[in-house]
């Protein structure tokens, strides 16, 4: 990955990270109950584990398909490399 490429990464993860941090302040402060506000935090947790779950299947997807594609490179450049040592 280029520097840019880390530094939006970067970027994004603050964003987000101060995201949710600024959507866990405005629940805790927010005039509502005590009930209300644990099964707003409930909600949000439970939206919060499917979304990671999401972002995790992804991820995994992303590295098998680069593992595969490396794997692929890795055995195309190893016979290329029997096959001029046999000439």
């Amino acid at each position: 990955m280029s520097d840019q490429g880390k530094q939006v990464v970067k970027v994004a993860a603050l964003i987000a990270g101060g995201a949710v941090i600024g959507a866990g302040l405005g629940v805790l402060f927010a005039p509502k109950s005590g009930a209300e506000t644990r099964r707003d935090i409930s909600r949000y947790a439970r939206k919060t584990q499917v979304q990671a779950t999401r972002w995790s299947r992804a991820i995994q997807s992303g590295v098998k398909e680069a593992m595969d594609r490396g794997r692929a490179a890795y055995n195309q450049h190893r016979e290329a490399r029997v096959t001029i040592e046999a000439a």
